[in-house]
């Protein structure tokens, strides 16, 4: 064999090795990295210094914790904050006072942050009256330099066309009547710690889930029964967390910030409030996507040709996203309920305690906390208005019709519920240290 035939024998040998050890590299490499499905959502817990405390198929859901964490950081979150800042997103129409069908109002809110301002239109500088552009805290008149409390009223019903006038036969409030009606600015009233407390707040909890909620342990109730319970569970640990999330921490200076123990004590203490909130969570994304069609046609019509286009654009981007589609396609499945001769009774049954659910938040002593209180109520009676607008065989009973204000209610609840997921994962093992080692200190004793 001469020199040039040993060469090119050394040359092959060489490279066979290097690919040997390049293969044995990657072969241990991948034993220990995440795996990806085709569309990038985990099908693994991700590699967190925190264990993961919940795991597996949300309850009574077709999807499990860790892709609903994964969609939400990757797809949904994203999405959903730059939808409900678009100009029709962003304004409800509300009626703010309303009489309370079951008791007088008591009022016990203590501070300023409770209310929503109503200040009349030409107190507002006429660059506000276009869509992303906010008071300065200088022209503030009646908001008292609180610019949570502003509404915008400028834009009437008659901006919005081709949007049917019709009742939700899930929620108490005349949806067609105007009279008294109001558009508040959502991005000007966030939901957040209000000060309302004490027993006019517990109350209309105490009446809830007493008065209106299914009766016994969930686990003992039947599936339709135990879906408004969880429902209901869900929306109470949402709102429990952005009353945490964004909290008064020293009102003499006007700082905000994240009350830990606060969302310890009300939510992550309880597992069964977190597992409900992801449930909440599902279901209302069900009903999303279950009215895709009817979401991508509507007309997002604000008279700002840019800003509406790119509302549009956006429906489409969560309505038809293919990482949702392919990781969880069905959120819930809604065809497994009202089944037997017994079906159409229990839904009325149920629906006639949403409803009385629903008659409670004019009780509401707080103003900001009603508002939000009515919009995810209304957004949670859209869902399900949308999931059981059907007869005995599972089909639609007749074309599914909604409400610009359902439309607006259901994505800003959407919205709120995505928040508070991405809330919990980041704010709750922080949480959980902090009260395990306020019990070492304590000798174990007084954890909550």
């Amino acid at each position: 064999m001469d020199v040039a035939e040993k060469r090119r024998h050394w040359r092959w040998g060489w490279a066979l090795g290097a690919l040997l050890v390049v293969l044995l590299a990657t072969a241990v490499a991948s034993r220990n990295a995440p795996k990806f499905s085709l569309f990038g959502i985990s099908n693994k817990p991700c590699q967190c210094p925190e264990s993961r405390k919940y795991t597996g198929l949300v309850e009574d859901c077709c999807c499990d914790y860790e892709t609903v964490d994964a969609l939400n950081q990757e797809v949904l979150h994203p999405i959903l904050q730059e939808l409900v800042a678009t100009p029709f997103f962003r304004y409800f129409k509300v009626k703010l006072w309303c009489d309370c069908p079951f008791w007088p109002d008591d009022g016990m809110c203590r501070l300023r942050d409770c209310s929503v301002c109503e200040c009349p239109e030409n107190e507002f500088p006429e660059p506000f009256k276009k869509p992303f552009h906010r008071l300065s805290s200088d022209d503030l008149i009646c908001q008292e330099g609180k610019p949570q409390a502003t509404v915008d009223r400028t834009i009437d019903d008659k901006v919005f066309k081709a949007w049917v006038e019709i009742d939700n036969p899930w929620t108490y409030d005349d949806e067609t009547d105007n009279a008294g009606m109001t558009y508040v600015n959502l991005q000007l009233n966030p939901e957040r710690y209000t000060g309302y407390v004490g027993p006019s707040a517990r109350r209309i909890w105490d009446s809830i889930y007493k008065e209106n909620c299914p009766k016994g342990p969930p686990g003992e109730l039947c599936p339709e029964r135990r879906v408004l319970y969880k429902l209901i569970s869900g929306l109470h640990s949402s709102i429990s967390v952005h009353i945490a999330s964004d909290y008064l921490l020293d009102e003499v200076n006007n700082k905000w910030g994240q009350n830990l123990e606060l969302l310890y004590d009300r939510v992550l203490r309880n597992p069964e409030r977190v597992k409900n909130l992801y449930f909440t969570f599902l279901f209302v994304l069900r009903a999303v996507t279950k009215a895709s069609d009817y979401l991508e046609q509507a007309e997002y019509d604000t008279r700002h040709v840019t800003d509406d286009l790119r509302t549009q654009s956006l429906v489409r981007q969560l309505v038809y996203n293919p990482k949702l589609e392919s990781a969880c396609p069905v959120p819930f499945d809604e065809a497994k309920l009202w089944k037997g001769q017994n079906g159409p009774q229990l839904m009325q049954q149920i629906q006639k305690q949403f409803r009385n659910i629903s008659a409670l938040m004019d009780c509401v002593g707080c103003e900001k906390c009603r508002l939000w209180g009515k919009l995810q109520v209304l957004g949670l009676g859209t869902a399900l208005k949308i999931l059981f607008s059907v007869d005995g065989q599972n089909r639609l009973a007749e074309p599914l019709q909604l409400q610009r204000n359902e439309v607006i209610a259901l994505l800003n609840l959407l919205n709120r519920l995505s928040e508070s997921v991405t809330s919990v994962r980041e704010m709750g093992p922080a949480a959980e240290r902090l009260m395990e080692g306020r019990a070492t200190s304590s000798g174990g004793k007084g954890s909550s």
